[in-house]
């Protein structure tokens, strides 16, 4: 969903990225090179493609500062019992369990780049809140950071 603030330069993106939150894992090393994870590679493909679908492939303009706002609903585990899953979609326990926020947040900032941005150094503002879901998912925001 893209909306447009008061001027041509206030812009906000959002979209949900489906599937359990995944974080960027570390680049293997083997005597013949580097190379990214599969899983993680599939990861950001899943992104990009989230993106390019829900966003109608918007770009932020490369001098833009941004913020980026990521809600990651974590699947609640099965072995729950029924006052803990309804704590759990209360919000009265979030998820302290892997992936980490930054490792979330690294995973879908690197997918956007060349997408979304130009760059991710773009970002000035980031926020990333881990919580539970029997939907689970990343909801991404991105907006231009105004002067006001």
């Amino acid at each position: 969903m893209i909306y447009f603030g008061e001027t041509d330069n206030d812009l906000t993106v959002t979209f949900t990225v489906a599937g359990a939150p995944q974080g960027k894992a570390r680049p293997r090393v083997t005597r013949h090179g580097t190379y990214t994870p599969a899983k993680t590679k599939a990861y950001e493909q899943a992104v990009q493609l989230a993106y390019m679908m829900q966003a109608q492939g918007c770009t932020f303009p490369a001098d833009a500062e941004l913020m980026v706002c990521i809600n990651a609903y974590y699947p609640i585990p099965k072995s729950a019992s029924k006052s803990k899953r309804q704590k759990m979609l209360e919000n009265c326990i979030r998820p302290t369990v892997k992936p980490d926020a930054d490792n979330i947040a690294k995973a879908i900032c690197d997918a956007l780049n060349g997408e979304a941005w130009k760059d991710d150094a773009q970002i000035c503002t980031l926020i990333v809140h881990k919580q539970y879901s029997e939907e689970p998912r990343c909801d991404v925001t991105i907006r231009t950071v105004s002067d006001e």
